[in-house]
């Protein structure tokens, strides 16, 4: 990841860390003075949510290590590891606390008082997670220019970018809720209604960490390039006289901004050992150049009949 990016991604972190830290200790002051299920449910949100951000940031920290004997592509893949961990966080911990808080309030509910410190909380909170919002919907939106928001996630190789704004869209969301639940619980005089906002909260993050695990799981298993980067790296190789066909390309992220590609092509049969040799320095000299995110390039002299195929390897509409 160039230095530029890795700065705009730390500073949506942070944002999102610093928000989170002061909307919870004032979520939990303001729990303490007006018995809201909700508002309890909301500051433990904070919390766990600021606990992902320190996490994330320690993922990147150590994927920045450079390979060595034991992980000669990097570590980069550790911040995939660290993203999971992430949800399973929002999950077990926010989720479970939030439903778990909303059926002791429905089973045991206890009277509400001055519900004005909630609102004044819920006032500043949504002003800042708005604010990380919006810095992370703007890298977000700058990183993926052209693409629809789901088709953006799905082909996203940086978790930390989608998991803050999922964690910031889940918050406003829940914010809202909490604000529902405490004014419904005073309008119907029902403080059993506040316990149900927190539950529905707790439904609401247990989504989004099923959707944030399904994510970070395919990266952590092992997801290939941008089926764009494959093409070009196709069309690059098949232009050189010497290479007859490319029988396959094939990549995987070894961090967000790292591809290892692995090429199989058939040369003509008069080119000689020592031919192909400066013929494949070239090519991967040049794939560098034009292709800068492709850290590691393995091309294979292969007869195409000798090939091992999958359906993957079929040249993209368009490429030789």
């Amino acid at each position: 990841m160039s230095s530029s990016k890795q700065g705009e991604s730390n500073l949506v972190i942070f944002a999102a860390l610093a928000a989170n830290l002061g909307i919870a200790v004032a979520k939990f002051i303001a729990a303490a003075i007006s018995g809201s299920s909700s508002m309890l449910t909301e500051g433990f949100h904070s919390v766990v949510d600021s606990l992902n951000q320190v996490l994330l940031l320690y993922g990147q920290h150590r994927g920045k290590r450079p390979p060595d004997v034991d992980h000669p592509f990097g570590y980069g893949r550790e911040l995939y590891f660290w993203s999971f961990v992430v949800a399973i966080l929002i999950f077990a911990v926010g989720a479970g606390v939030s439903v778990y808080e909303g059926f002791v309030h429905i089973q045991e509910p206890e009277p509400l008082l001055d519900p004005l410190v909630n609102y004044i909380v819920l006032g500043v909170a949504f002003a800042l997670e708005g604010t990380s919002w919006v810095l992370a919907m703007r890298e977000f939106s700058a990183d993926n220019r052209g693409r629809g928001w789901w088709s953006a996630i799905r082909r996203s190789k940086d978790p930390a970018g989608f998991i803050v704004l999922f964690e910031d869209s889940a918050a406003l969301a829940g914010l809202v809720i909490a604000a529902a639940g405490v004014w419904a619980s005073h309008h119907f005089d029902d403080p059993r209604i506040d316990g149900v906002a927190s539950v529905l909260i707790g439904v609401l993050l247990g989504l989004i960490a099923m959707l944030l695990a399904r994510e970070a799981k395919g990266l952590l298993i092992g997801e290939g390039a941008d089926p764009a980067i494959v093409a070009e790296v196709r069309k690059i190789v098949d232009g050189y006289p010497a290479i007859t066909s490319v029988n396959h390309v094939r990549t995987i992220h070894t961090a967000p901004d790292s591809v290892f590609v692995a090429i199989s092509a058939d040369f003509e049969d008069h080119v000689t050992m020592g031919d192909a040799e400066t013929i494949i320095e070239t090519i991967e000299t040049d794939l560098k150049t034009r292709l800068p995110m492709l850290s590691s390039i393995y091309i294979r002299p292969e007869k195409r009949e000798n090939a091992a195929m999958l359906p993957v390897d079929a040249p993209a509409s368009g490429t030789a």
